[in-house]
């Protein structure tokens, strides 16, 4: 099932969100000071690719650093990304087929505001 769902995940919406990233990333990595915001991209990138079977949980030990790097995210690179999950999560919530996806979209949005301080892990 969980095959199933990242295929037509991937129709509607995966592969855009996930080139979003991308493209972030890469114009972050021109700097040296947006690398750590880069990396923190193509991860978040690679679970756009395939969500269903991962979860993202916080990290205990995240600290006032995680919060000064999620303000200049949300600067830089959060707020557009973040509309483009809520932009699919509406239009998916239209379908009832398209609901869990757009679900997945709107949780997607609340990362691209605060990735820092979060894991991926397989659920």
């Amino acid at each position: 099932m969980k095959l199933l769902g990242n295929i037509i995940w991937l129709i509607f919406g995966g592969i855009e969100t996930a080139l979003e990233y991308i493209v972030a990333s890469l114009a972050l990595m021109i700097t040296i000071i947006g690398i750590p915001f880069a990396l923190q991209s193509l991860k978040l990138g690679m679970l756009c690719l395939w969500p269903f079977g991962k979860k993202v949980v916080r990290k205990p030990s995240s600290g006032c650093i995680n919060t000064l790097m999620n303000i200049i995210w949300i600067i830089i690179a959060g707020i557009p990304i973040a509309l483009t999950h809520v932009c699919f999560g509406v239009l998916l919530y239209i379908t009832i087929i398209g609901i869990p996806f757009g679900k997945q979209h709107m949780k997607m949005a609340h990362m691209a505001f605060t990735p820092f301080g979060r894991e991926i892990i397989d659920a």
